[in-house]
């Protein structure tokens, strides 16, 4: 599993902390951004009380991309039911299929007699797979004997509230494993760059 975050809104935390300013003051947007500025730190003091206060939607002011690969199918619907976000993922009709594009779970990987099971399904759905194209079958129907294990790529762009309450949901250790693993990624890459927005975020 691979998580790039490939843009964020430029000053991320300044943007949010500018947004708070807005609704608390009638001066002019540009001094507003100037006191902002001259005072380091002041940006993470809004931001605190922002969150304090639940004035959530002065955090949706900042949006981060991300590229996710190697996460499976399964992993993908647990993730799309976010729906504040935007997805475009890898489609099936055009990407191959080999043995080593599927998620190995690793209750599966440390049990010798689960993974033999596992690896014998995979081999019929590929030959299966591979046996209906030559039969002319087109490659969209196909992929329906695939399993959800396939791995996927996605490019995601959210705001960062929907981000918290994604991480919120997900990093929790009722969350499945595969999407944990991957809010945790995810936020790793947030903190890095806007740590006053989502240093409240505590991973399980």
């Amino acid at each position: 599993m691979r998580v790039k975050l490939l843009w964020h809104t430029p000053n991320p935390e300044i943007n949010v902390a500018l947004a708070m300013r807005r609704c608390y003051s009638s001066k002019p947007i540009e001094e507003l951004e100037k006191e902002l500025l001259s005072k380091p730190g002041y940006e993470r003091e809004l931001i605190a009380k922002a969150l304090r206060d639940k004035t959530f939607d002065v955090i949706e002011h900042a949006v981060f991309m991300f590229e996710i690969e190697g996460i499976s199918r399964i992993c993908s619907h647990q993730l799309v039911r976010h729906r504040i976000a935007s997805y475009d993922q890898e489609s099936q009709r055009f990407s191959a299929v080999e043995k080593e594009d599927f998620i190995f779970p690793r209750t599966i990987q440390s049990n010798p007699a689960a993974l033999k099971v596992y690896e014998e399904v995979l081999k019929m759905s590929i030959e299966a797979f591979k046996k209906l194209k030559e039969l002319e079958v087109p490659k969209e129907d196909a992929r329906f004997v695939l399993p959800q294990s396939i791995g996927t790529k996605l490019v995601v762009t959210a705001n960062a509230r929907a981000l918290m309450h994604f991480f919120f949901q997900r990093t929790a250790l009722q969350a499945q494993w595969e999407i944990r693993d991957l809010a945790e990624l995810m936020l790793q890459e947030c903190k890095k760059v806007a740590p006053s927005i989502f240093n409240q975020v505590i991973e399980a």
